[in-house]
């Protein structure tokens, strides 16, 4: 039976200025994340390390975001992201100063924690300021934010670097994460509740409500590393021009899927999304994998976008779904968590098969980690009815 659907209000005020705040500072991340492997490259480093310097950003936010989760709770909305957002700001402003891969490293750490905190808490905010039978809807729109930033930042990030020195492009992107900075501030942020403060004394660090949800999402995010590291310098081993407009073609059909996927999922459910989407991100890989012209590029890009943008949103909106409101933020930490997981996993893992097999394996290794997370969603599937007809005959 399908959900009747709310029309409680998403747009306040507090709704726009988070989903402002989070464009910026996805349009400062984004237009870093298909130049940081060329910069590793001109500080004379090779695919291997690429890989470790693009995972390892991830690896700190993951290993940080069962205490966000935690201190969302029990220290507030509002400081747990602007420490996010200032470190972001910080770090990503002195990259340009840097003179060794070992300093980059050292920063990419400190980046992902400010990550970390930023996305946890901004996640955990957005779905605070939405109406709970409008989640899906809401939350795509949240995300569609990320989406517009990802449509032009990696593009732009590349025309930029062509144009302008290291050390500018990442001022111009640390600003960016400055006009998020200055934007949170007005938002009106949900307080801590004493009781909650005081239950929570005792650190946790997952909410098992998420874990599904999250543990699929492992699985599609390590595709992300292998096209976010690899797919510039894949596309230039092939002489394939057009990477610029692969990222934009992408983060349009996302920027698409999202005006109707949200509310498909509010409506019908995950069961509705999670098969269609994946399956349209398998096909993308394969692809990538074969890669003969610009044309099967883009193809790639429209069928990786409209997959990935129908699932992400709808789990993301599943692992808060059955989640008592004292228990978002963990419940958003946790997702994110595997959500960093996938891409640190998929980067690191990537750059040594890159340099072993070559770049099409990378793709041919991140299809069978969809096809996983499908077979894992049936079985998911087939437990869950299986305890409900016990459930029943007893």
């Amino acid at each position: 039976m399908e959900k009747a659907l709310s029309k409680e209000k998403i747009w306040t005020k507090d709704f726009i200025l988070i989903v402002f705040a989070n464009f910026f500072i996805f349009l400062g991340f984004q237009m870093t994340l298909p130049t940081i492997p060329l910069y590793v490259e001109k500080l004379g480093g090779n695919d291997q390390l690429i890989g470790f310097v693009v995972g390892i950003f991830t690896f700190s936010a993951l290993l940080l975001r069962p205490f966000i989760g935690n201190w969302l709770e029990t220290k507030g909305r509002r400081l747990i992201y602007l420490t996010g957002l200032t470190i972001f700001v910080v770090s990503v402003g002195s990259y340009g100063f840097l003179t060794s891969i070992a300093l980059l490293f050292i920063m990419r750490v400190i980046q992902g924690a400010g990550w970390g905190f930023s996305t946890t808490a901004s996640g955990t905010i957005a779905t605070d300021l939405i109406p709970a039978a409008r989640r899906g809807e809401g939350m795509g729109y949240f995300g569609l934010s990320g989406n517009v930033a990802m449509s032009i930042g990696p593009s732009l990030g590349l025309i930029l670097t062509g144009i302008l020195s290291f050390k500018l492009f990442f001022l111009i992107c640390s600003g960016l994460g400055l006009m998020a900075l200055l934007l949170s501030t007005r938002v009106t942020y949900r307080k801590v509740d004493p009781e909650t403060k005081r239950a929570r004394a005792k650190l946790d660090i997952y909410e098992k409500t998420a874990l599904k949800p999250a543990v699929l999402m492992f699985f599609l995010t390590v595709t992300f590393g292998g096209i976010a590291s690899f797919l510039p310098l894949y596309t230039a081993q092939k002489h394939i021009s057009g990477i610029q407009w692969y990222f934009m073609v992408y983060a349009l059909s996302l920027i698409l899927t999202r005006t109707f996927a949200g509310q498909l999922y509010d409506r019908k459910g995950h069961q509705a999304v999670f098969i269609p989407g994946t399956l349209l991100v398998f096909i993308a890989m394969l692809l990538l994998a074969w890669l003969p012209s610009s044309t099967i590029l883009y193809t790639a890009a429209v069928l990786y976008g409209f997959g990935f943008g129908t699932v992400q949103p709808a789990l993301q909106a599943w692992s808060i779904e059955n989640t008592p409101v004292n228990r978002r933020g963990m419940a958003n930490a946790t997702f994110l968590s595997f959500f960093d997981l996938g891409i640190g996993i998929g980067a690191m893992v990537f750059g040594q098969i890159s340099h072993l097999f070559g770049y099409s394996t990378i793709y041919q290794t991140a299809a069978v980690s969809v096809f996983l997370s499908m077979l894992l969603y049936l079985l998911f599937l087939w437990k869950e009815r299986t305890n409900n007809v016990v459930k029943r005959m007893e």
